[in-house]
C-alpha cells in the first residue's frame, strides 16, 4: 500500500504536515486531506507538486491557514 505524506515549503525547507494520506479532495479554494484512519485536515492551499514515486504531496499554504479543521 502506498500512502502519501504532505509537506509545506517554508523558507526553502520542507515542513511536515500529515502522513498516511489516502485521499485529497479539492473543495473550492480548500484541500481536504484524509488519512488511512479517517482523520482529516482542511487547508486553504494550492498543490505545488505530487510525486508519485516518493509518495509525497507538496503544498503552498495560504498564510494563516494551518489547518482549518
Amino acid at each position: 500500500m502506498c500512502l502519501s505524506k504532505a509537506y509545506v515549503e517554508k523558507a526553502g525547507k520542507k515542513e511536515f504536515l500529515m502522513t498516511d494520506i489516502a485521499s485529497v479532495k479539492a473543495d473550492g479554494d480548500k484541500l481536504v486531506l484524509k488519512n488511512l484512519f479517517g482523520d482529516k485536515k482542511i487547508f486553504s492551499a494550492n498543490i505545488l507538486e505530487i510525486d508519485f514515486t516518493a509518495n509525497s504531496l507538496r503544498l503552498d499554504i495560504t498564510k494563516g491557514s494551518l489547518p482549518i479543521d
